[in-house]
């Protein structure tokens, strides 16, 4: 479905994207994961043909996007990172009009609106104005509008960013359902719980380059401990911790020295913090957790998703 080799994004002097590789199987969930400003964003501009390619190799369902732009555009479904609805036209209308941006008959578009308003959660909503509607609302019709063309690849950048938990669970429940059914899907996130959900594979990407590739798992375990301990002490004290604390552990595992805590990769992290208390050494808190994509990343790149 998707093809690169050295694919390049330049904005005058900026490098945006630096020379990646990569490729996409169809039927695939593949993930873009990183912080702003990693160059997913740019690279998901070229795969949807509306952003030109500086230099490399790009091809998207087999087409070439300088070429064949308009072609690759008409099979692609596209989730921008903000909704671009019209917050003045009912639900339906907005499904409908943007089916016609796509050449859709009338015939076409009022079963498979119907479809798509089922798919969504919205059918009770279909004649309300978009403007009163929630966060998630917007965004599961944002969704449904990105498939009026039956797509064979969906993009989604950034596509459950300011969603509370609950929204973001119902979303990601419709995007299994796509995957169920076939579509390509290719997801840029900086939320690792997510990435992990939904991405059979995916890149870490950081300052325009891809910095490691594999499932959420195998990334996991290749790049982290099967634990991590963290510890906090009272403000502007942890790296004056760090010290005692690698004492106290003797070797057992790596620290990360971050604003707020510290982290202890280690295999048993209860037994470390146990360690770490036996010499006398108290933190403000403590807390256990498996390892996740953001340990890899800090591992990779030196520095947090937050950041």
């Amino acid at each position: 479905m998707i093809a690169a080799r050295g694919l390049t994004k330049r904005f005058g002097g900026f490098v945006a994207v630096d020379g990646i590789d990569l490729e996409v199987a169809r039927g695939e969930a593949f993930g873009f994961l990183g912080p702003n400003g990693a160059g997913k964003s740019s690279t998901m501009r070229m795969i949807a043909a509306v952003a030109p390619v500086t230099s490399g190799e790009l091809r998207i369902l087999g087409l070439d996007p300088g070429v064949d732009g308009p072609r690759i555009r008409s099979r692609l479904g596209v989730v921008p990172q903000q909704d671009t609805l019209d917050l003045e036209l009912s639900v339906r209308e907005n499904l409908y009009i943007y089916g016609r941006y796509f050449g859709l008959s009338k015939r076409v578009l009022g079963p498979r609106i119907d479809e798509l308003l089922d798919f969504a959660q919205l059918t009770e909503r279909a004649d309300s104005r978009v403007e009163p509607l929630s966060g998630g609302m917007k965004r599961r019709l944002t969704i449904a509008r990105s498939l009026i063309n039956d797509p064979e690849l969906l993009l989604l950048d950034e596509p459950t960013t300011g969603l509370d938990p609950q929204a973001r669970h119902l979303l990601w429940d419709r995007l299994y359902r796509l995957k169920h059914d076939g579509v390509t899907l290719v997801i840029t996130t900086h939320y690792m719980d997510e990435a992990e959900q939904l991405c059979d594979r995916l890149v870490i990407m950081d300052g325009g380059r891809i910095v490691a590739e594999g499932s959420p798992a195998k990334l996991i375990a290749e790049h982290s401990s099967r634990e991590v301990a963290e510890l906090r002490f009272p403000p502007g004290t942890n790296a004056a911790a760090e010290p005692a604390v690698a004492a106290a552990i003797g070797g057992a595992g790596r620290i990360e020295v971050l604003p707020d805590r510290l982290l202890l990769y280690v295999d048993d992290g209860e037994a470390a913090v146990q360690r770490v208390r036996e010499a006398e050494i108290v933190p403000a808190s403590s807390l256990v957790r498996r390892s996740s994509l953001e340990d890899v990343f800090l591992r990779l790149t030196g520095r947090s998703l937050v950041d």
